[in-house]
């Protein structure tokens, strides 16, 4: 969705955190309410429909699994390139003075501290970047992500041990806003959205 441009400071808002904590259906919730208190429009880029259907492939012709998004082989070819065209596309936007939304656990680059320059990421430093890290205690996110039952997530299931080596903790920053999804509690739903536009 793209109407209103604001070339003089564009907002990056990030949904980011490990699977299963409900990103994707928390942002979706939050786009509406992030509209109405800013007056303003957003380009929402979710990475699993950006890179879904082109990682399966790739994976399909590489490893004969295309639902491959965590073995060291996808972790090591694939998965850097899909978050850096995921972000070139937000760059692109932003610079065009585009409001973005980007969904993804991007924990590599949170932890990196890259997700907060705007000058590593090549966008206008003027930009407001704000994240909402979803947090989800691992049992519970497991337990979700049985209930979806994605493929993507199986190999996850047979290496979980090793798969929750990476469920780091975020680090402390001022734009980094850490939201429980073990319930949704409305006031603090409607909180998280203030501190992300603010």
């Amino acid at each position: 969705m793209i109407c209103k441009l604001t070339p003089s400071a564009p907002r990056l808002i990030l949904f980011a955190g490990h699977a299963g904590t409900g990103k994707s259906t928390l942002a979706k919730k939050a786009l509406p309410l992030i509209i109405e208190k800013t007056g303003e429009d957003f380009f929402f880029l979710d990475k699993d429909t950006v890179y879904g259907g082109f990682s399966a492939h790739v994976m399909e012709l590489t490893t004969q699994n295309p639902n491959d998004r965590d073995s060291p082989y996808y972790l090591e070819n694939l998965r850097d390139w899909e978050y850096q065209g995921l972000i070139d596309i937000a760059r692109e936007n932003l610079l065009l003075g585009v409001n973005v939304i980007l969904v993804g656990p991007f924990s590599k680059e949170i932890q990196s501290g890259r997700m907060f320059n705007a000058q590593e990421l090549g966008i206008p430093p003027q930009t407001m970047i704000q994240v909402a890290w979803i947090d989800l205690e691992e049992l519970e996110a497991k337990r979700r992500m049985e209930k979806r039952a994605d493929p993507r997530d199986e190999w996850k299931f047979a290496h979980w041990e090793q798969y929750a080596k990476r469920r780091t903790e975020p680090p402390s920053h001022l734009s980094l806003h850490r939201f429980d999804n073990s319930t949704l509690n409305e006031a603090a739903f409607e909180k998280l959205i203030d501190d992300l536009v603010r």
